[in-house]
């Protein structure tokens, strides 16, 4: 296993920068092998930490996306019905009956593996992200556990199917609800907030490196001073990447240069119609000069 340092590196060399807090989780979990917890604000980056590591790693990455309702069927296994109507049909025809068309549907062969039994099953390590884990009904976590704690998901028609490899688990949690203590203690964890300056200011020289290094700084700074802001949906990273490249695109190398084109490129960072009412021309004017 490398350092931390080594990973961060890593990660960086996918487009993430990643602070030393969450670098230094990130290996604990991956070197104790539990799941890794991020918890912070919607945009800041969470989900992206599980994309960039399993292209660090040369790893597959199976995402659960979670929310309210979601069940074992959806994230375990589930039977394929139609396959097995199927075969009963023609074990009928074919005068077969009893237990041992029973045994013959309820095998692996007819189990449709969803993704933490895909995750369990692969013979190469995925990464596995649970996306949202706060958004899933608390009855979801208990189903959750047994994968977590013994890396393994018990079918009552086969018995306990064991982890043929384990994978490497990231959930993320906005916040919507308290999560258990049960899972919490399973898991290694880190906040991830937005990036400070410096830190942000990298992520965009990393992901536009076409950008001007004066307008960058503009971008930045009103980013952040808008962050401050009272705002039904706060900008996060990948607003701020498209504001950027919007801005680009436009041939603007200066935010106070274009008031029009400034205003019209406004739509890549506030999503709805309060948060457009919430900075009127004259506040966004006035951040951008401040900024500049």
């Amino acid at each position: 296993m490398t350092d931390w340092t080594t990973l961060q590196g890593d990660l960086a060399d996918q487009g993430y920068i990643a602070s030393d807090d969450l670098a230094m989780a990130l290996h604990i979990a991956m070197s104790l092998g539990r799941p890794l917890l991020l918890e912070g604000d919607a945009g800041v980056g969470k989900t992206e930490v599980a994309r960039v590591l399993a292209a660090a790693k040369e790893q597959e990455l199976i995402r659960l996306q979670c929310y309210e309702g979601l069940d074992a069927a959806h994230a375990i296994y589930e039977w394929n019905y139609q396959r097995q109507l199927l075969a009963i049909r023609a074990a009928a025809e074919d005068g077969e009956t009893g237990a041992s068309v029973e045994r013959r549907i309820f095998s692996q062969e007819f189990l449709l593996e969803r993704p933490l039994l895909q995750a369990i099953r692969r013979a190469h390590p995925p990464v596995l992200l649970i996306d949202e884990i706060d958004r899933a009904d608390e009855e979801f976590e208990a189903y959750l556990l047994e994968v977590l704690s013994d890396f393994q998901v018990t079918v009552p028609e086969l018995g306990t199917l064991k982890a043929v490899s384990r994978p490497t688990v990231i959930l993320t949690a906005n916040g919507t609800r308290d999560l258990s203590d049960a899972l919490r203690r399973r898991c290694v964890y880190a906040y991830v907030d937005y990036p400070d300056r410096r830190t942000e200011l990298a992520i965009l020289a990393k992901r536009c490196p076409e950008v001007d290094a004066t307008l960058a700084g503009q971008i930045v700074g009103f980013v952040q001073a808008l962050r401050k802001e009272e705002l039904e949906k706060t900008p996060g990273i990948a607003e701020m990447l498209d504001f950027a490249a919007a801005l680009t695109g436009l041939g603007v190398n200066d935010l106070t240069r274009d008031p029009v084109i400034f205003q019209a490129s406004l739509a890549t960072l506030l999503k709805t119609q309060a948060d457009r009412a919430a900075v009127p021309v004259e506040v966004a004017e006035r951040l951008a000069g401040k900024a500049a």
